[in-house]
């Protein structure tokens, strides 16, 4: 498939973390920029709160999606046909403000001797969501993985979602959504593959 730019860390050089205490630290400073007062009885605890919280949030970093999709199963009795999982829920942060991205991933292979526990599915958008992210990257990212790990003979995904970023700021455009896929193998090849990912994923 096409080159696709990863959201992994760069090195330990250039992405050292910081301490919880510097963490807490930045928080303090946001609470005085909004115009609050962080030494205020409601305040005092929030930033070990959010320190915690964005652990929690952006835990994806601290996961490998190729450990999850390390384990695959041959015992198929000859099936060969499309495997789809569909409404996974998920939470991300858009990259260019770190508001919520709240959606569903439609995330579908075609099996080549092997295939995943369904469980590891989710697991993967779970992990690439909780990074920060745009939705074109983490749409393309769950397709890699498991494109790459499993090696099946096509993989799709289509992310439907809701950008915090559009609703709360800027355009304040309530209840837009955003619509991204990817396909690679024979569902980039084949339209009428497409067609049937896309008819099965929103059948209802």
């Amino acid at each position: 498939m096409d080159a696709i730019v990863k959201n992994f860390p760069a090195s330990k050089e250039t992405q050292a973390r910081p301490s919880q205490q510097e963490a807490e630290d930045a928080v303090r400073v946001l609470l005085r920029w909004a115009g609050d007062d962080p030494a205020r009885e409601g305040l005092l605890d929030t930033p070990k709160r959010v320190a915690a919280a964005y652990g929690e949030l952006f835990g994806g970093y601290e996961q490998s999606p190729e450990e999850v999709l390390g384990r695959t199963f041959e015992e198929v009795s000859g099936y060969d046909d499309i495997v789809l999982v569909r409404d996974i829920p998920f939470f991300s942060h858009c990259e260019h403000h770190m508001l919520p991205i709240i959606g569903k991933a439609h995330v579908a292979y075609l099996p080549k001797g092997r295939v995943l526990g369904l469980s590891k599915i989710a697991r993967v958008v779970e992990i690439f969501g909780r990074r920060l992210q745009t939705q074109e990257n983490l749409t393309a990212q769950i397709a890699s993985a498991i494109d790459e790990t499993l090696q099946p003979r096509g993989v799709a995904v289509m992310i439907e979602a809701e950008h915090m970023c559009m609703e709360m700021r800027g355009v304040q455009k309530q209840g837009s959504h955003t619509l991204t896929t990817t396909f690679t193998g024979e569902f980039k090849a084949n339209a009428a593959e497409q067609a049937r990912f896309f008819t099965l994923a929103r059948n209802r």
